[in-house]
């Protein structure tokens, strides 16, 4: 598979402002209430980290990392955990963070299992909203930016591992290079 990074579709400072501006709804949201923010690892470990310095609600933290398994050709998966949250979420206000919501099967499961955990309310806020790619009925509360298509990477978002160390977040096109000779 050939890789080749393309255009910046938003520059670091474009996704600063608008994490600032996210930060500012959440603030105002929940004021004088007990928050818990729940990062959903890997890709969402730089917006969660920048957007968690800007929330001045107190709020509690805590990591979670969610896995889906199946074949392409099928659109049912099984999803489970492979890194569970640590804290109690029983009566309190849940933020989830995530860095791109598309099919939605993810963020189903994920936001199932805590609300059967007694959670007060349950948010999703998502650096990358794919809506138009939605299989599954699932609400992102505070979206940072909205997405047509395209396989994207950086600011923690990745392709086998790589590219989450941009600043920026860019298209990356892949090109399968395998043709078969006979």
């Amino acid at each position: 598979m050939k890789e080749t990074l393309g255009r910046a579709l938003f520059t670091g400072e474009e996704i600063q402002n608008r994490v600032k501006e996210i930060a500012e709804e959440v603030n105002r949201l929940y004021a004088g209430e007990s928050l818990v923010v729940i990062c959903v690892l890997k890709g969402a470990f730089m917006f969660y980290a920048d957007l968690l310095r800007l929330v001045q609600v107190r709020p509690e933290l805590d990591f979670v990392r969610i896995a889906s398994y199946g074949n392409s050709s099928s659109s049912s998966r099984a999803i489970s955990f492979t890194k569970d949250i640590e804290i109690s979420i029983a009566g309190k206000h849940v933020l989830v963070v995530e860095d791109v919501v598309d099919s939605g099967h993810s963020m189903n499961f994920l936001l199932k299992q805590l609300e059967a955990r007694g959670a007060k309310s349950l948010r999703l806020c998502a650096l990358i909203d794919k809506r138009e790619r939605r299989e599954l009925p699932v609400n992102v509360d505070f979206a940072g930016f909205e997405v047509s298509g395209g396989f994207i990477v950086g600011y923690g978002m990745d392709y086998a591992e790589r590219y989450r160390e941009l600043p920026d977040i860019r298209l990356l096109e892949l090109e399968d290079c395998g043709a078969s000779k006979s």
